[in-house]
């Protein structure tokens, strides 16, 4: 499983920002995904940028009053001698070939494609990409959107719906009114396999109406059976039945879960990948981070910077001390 994040975008597009043309003068992007790399890009080398189906309409560019940027000059798209067309990444090829001949049966200047990331067979469809990354793959603004999720499990707090707060976790009234009118959070839009929940079974009909309510597809809900939430603390289920239930279905590729402890012990324990909402990050079987390790690492960097600051003042309080000689 390949995962692509929006900090590997913003990396990608100032390592490879030298390969744009020093003669482009517009940015196009393919809406939606490609928006968000032809933004960047702008953004990045200061160009004025557009969207596909305003420049096929020569609709007059927009910009701020914040700062200039180069070719500001520019009124309508078509004013531009060359253009990037830009859109997120290449697996049929289609959406970039549509959107080539849209703009090459009005447009009479030059036309450089770009893709961030292609695949091997695909990469001399554009004139410039900036990784291949080849299937199966996914990115983090269309993880909840991804055919992947019919072979996927998700947790529900944290990911479809915000967290409960102390005050509702209360497994009671408060936790009643919560479980019925939490906000949603990230709603997918293609129907999941698998809903994998901390919650108690006996909640089961509040969750239901819930998820009809706001449109939520999916295969089988998995709900704790357990009497309590004190019960389900003290046994410290919750990442065990998570999963048990991802590792159970062969079919299943996997789990979009809210917390990151969490998300590293089901990978742990299932050999299967997690995509973690807390991090933005992919935990592969084998390329687990050593959050331990992270933490004591931290904490004795911070032992030394406050020693540093401590010794620094009293040098500057006792100049001939000892002190200001360690």
């Amino acid at each position: 499983m390949k995962y692509r994040g929006l900090n590997d975008l913003s990396q990608l597009s100032s390592r490879f920002a030298s390969r744009v043309p020093n003669d482009v003068e517009l940015i196009v992007g393919i809406p939606r995904s490609g928006m968000l790399v032809a933004s960047i890009i702008a953004l990045k080398l200061n160009l004025p940028l557009t969207d596909l189906y305003s420049f096929l309409r020569n609709d007059d560019l927009k910009k701020g009053n914040t700062r200039a940027y180069k070719h500001d000059q520019l009124v309508k798209p078509h004013e531009a001698r060359t253009i990037l067309l830009v859109d997120d990444s290449l697996s049929t090829g289609n959406s970039m070939r549509a959107a080539c001949d849209k703009v090459k049966a009005i447009y009479g200047g030059t036309v450089v494609t770009m893709a961030a990331f292609v695949e091997r067979h695909n990469r001399h469809q554009v004139d410039l990409y900036f990784e291949e990354v080849e299937q199966p793959r996914v990115f983090e603004w269309n993880i909840m959107h991804h055919p992947l999720l019919a072979h996927a499990c998700l947790d529900i707090d944290g990911v479809l719906c915000v967290d409960p707060t102390a005050e509702e976790n209360d497994d009671g009234p408060g936790y009643l009114d919560f479980l019925c009118n939490t906000r949603p959070l990230f709603i997918p839009s293609v129907k999941v396999a698998h809903l994998v929940t901390s919650r108690l079974e006996k909640y089961r009909p509040e969750t239901e109406r819930w998820l009809n309510k706001h449109g939520v597809q999916y295969g089988q809900l998995h709900m704790l059976d357990l009497p309590s939430a004190e019960e389900r603390r003290r046994l410290n289920m919750h990442h065990k039945f998570k999963a048990e239930v991802f590792g159970k279905d062969p079919a299943a590729r996997l789990f979009i879960e809210s917390e990151v402890n969490q998300a590293l012990e089901i990978t742990r324990l299932t050999g299967k990948p997690v995509y973690c909402i807390e991090t933005n990050e992919m935990y592969l079987p084998g390329q687990l981070p050593n959050l331990k390790a992270d933490i004591v690492r931290k904490s004795h960097s911070l032992k030394r910077k406050v020693l540093n600051r401590v010794k620094s003042r009293i040098s500057r309080w006792l100049p001939d001390s000892p002190v200001s000689k360690v």
